[in-house]
């Protein structure tokens, strides 16, 4: 029952984690909590942290970034494919947290807890699947 909530809670968490930066981007968490608050700002950030790719490149960057959040934000909410979602989403949280530091330094990746999402993402890949997932009843022999 521990390793049931333990999984549920990881898969949980990082998908709302997900799901709340991407709203956040879209406009939809009202301006005093906000980091961004709207796409345009979201593509500045963007820029600001990945200054080595042309700005022609920053729309669909963000667009594809933001398109593979809620992907795994979903899979990882049902618990559907929930160890290939999680290794994607630590190598996903590890290149943010890098460009993060190579651009504007570490504090914000560790303010942010980047580092700590990217290896708690790795250590659910590593979990057996809970009882409250897709997976569990997918692969459970009937």
């Amino acid at each position: 029952m521990k390793h049931n909530v333990v999984t549920f809670g990881l898969r949980v968490s990082l998908a709302v984690a997900y799901l709340s930066a991407v709203a956040d981007r879209l406009g939809y968490w009202p301006q005093p909590v906000s980091v961004w608050g709207n796409w345009a700002n979201f593509k500045s950030y963007t820029q600001l942290i990945n200054p080595w790719f042309p700005s022609s490149w920053i729309e669909p960057l963000a667009l594809g970034v933001s398109g593979l959040e809620v992907l795994l934000a979903l899979g990882l909410l049902f618990g559907f494919k929930t160890r290939g979602c999680a290794i994607i989403s630590g190598v996903l949280l590890l290149l943010f947290a890098l460009a993060m530091t190579f651009s504007t330094g570490v504090k914000g990746a560790f303010d942010f807890s980047v580092f700590t999402a990217a290896f708690g993402s790795w250590a659910l890949a590593k979990l057996k699947t809970d009882a409250w997932g897709l997976d569990y009843y997918l692969h459970k022999k009937l």
